[in-house]
């Protein structure tokens, strides 16, 4: 499905120098960051960087003390009504009256913005089957568990049909099932021509689910890019080989002079991780070098994932400064 219409300037969201105090103390510094159309956005960064004090000027809960945050070309400080009529939002963990059904809380949710009645049902009925609640449709909200809660929630943000989805740490306390439910349900919305802005402190997550990925640290900006071309981009990675036979300490010797072997050690008696330079190139001369040493290697796998390099390495010299 075809991105939607955004604004004049292509982006649904559109931070410029965007900065929060708080007192003495500078919560968001001078962000400057765009969404295009149609992407999924993983707004990244460790607990304390930035993210929800983002998402809360973004959404006019909280006023920015400098810069500017627009939707779709319009100020959200000046315009906030229009600016978030095409914004669907889950902001923290959502409360319910637990004495309604989802149907009456999408109902009473639909009024509040206005849609007509007919409409709202019609909706409701869409919006619970796309996130999967269609059979508790009619059942009381304090039956839920706090997963499903999450998944109504969404269900809550989509029924006006948005065109751009703000996702405020969607797994946040839930167990393992409830984690992947959500992480599946966002990977289902992202294809349908919406965009989405989801903060998370779980690279894992973010991979998973998003096309790019913004590296937020101590109210800074550190980078922002494709999943894809961060991944490749990401200087070193650390792969570790099994072998059939213990490899020699002249094996080893041979292997740490390859093109692009950083650093290697001996793990257990038929295991060597490697620190890898070069990207895919290096990493498969590595294992040709292996081969013509005539190693019988029974596995060569990355421990953690490229762009997970990235991340550590980035947050780390942030922090450093």
């Amino acid at each position: 499905m075809a991105a939607r219409p955004s604004g004049p300037n292509g982006f649904p969201v559109q931070l410029a120098a965007l900065g929060k105090d708080y007192g003495h103390f500078t919560a968001l510094k001078a962000l400057d960051l765009s969404v295009h159309p149609g992407v999924s956005l993983g707004f990244l960064g460790p607990n304390g960087a930035g993210k929800s004090t983002t998402i809360k000027i973004m959404t006019n809960l909280i006023r920015p003390t400098r810069g500017q945050a627009t939707l779709f070309d319009i100020d959200v400080r000046r315009d906030p009504i229009r600016a978030l009529s095409r914004v669907g939002a889950v902001i923290e963990t959502p409360e319910f009256y637990g004495y309604l059904s989802p149907l009456e809380t999408l109902a009473y949710a639909g009024r509040l913005r206005g849609m007509a009645r007919k409409d709202i049902r019609a909706r409701s009925e869409e919006v619970l089957k796309e996130v999967r609640m269609g059979e508790w449709a009619g059942r009381r909200i304090q039956e839920f568990s706090k997963g499903m809660k999450q998944r109504l929630a969404i269900a809550q943000a989509l029924l006006h049909e948005p065109d751009l989805l703000i996702l405020d740490e969607p797994t946040s306390g839930l167990d393992p099932r409830g984690m992947a439910e959500i992480r599946d349900l966002i990977k289902s919305l992202t294809g349908r021509g919406r965009t989405v802005f989801m903060s998370s402190h779980l690279l894992g997550e973010v991979q998973e689910v998003c096309d790019e990925v913004a590296l937020l640290n101590h109210g800074e900006l550190l980078v922002q890019g494709s999943v894809r071309d961060l991944s490749r981009g990401s200087g070193a990675s650390t792969f570790q080989a099994t072998f059939l036979a213990p490899p020699s300490e002249e094996d080893l010797s041979t292997l740490a002079s390859t093109p692009g072997v950083q650093a290697l050690k001996r793990v257990g008696d038929g295991a060597v991780d490697f620190t890898i330079t070069g990207g895919e190139a290096a990493q498969a001369e590595v294992l040709e070098a292996m081969v013509r040493r005539g190693m019988r290697v029974t596995s060569y796998r990355p421990l953690g994932s490229p762009l997970e390099q990235l991340y550590l390495d980035r947050i780390q010299e942030s922090d450093r400064i």
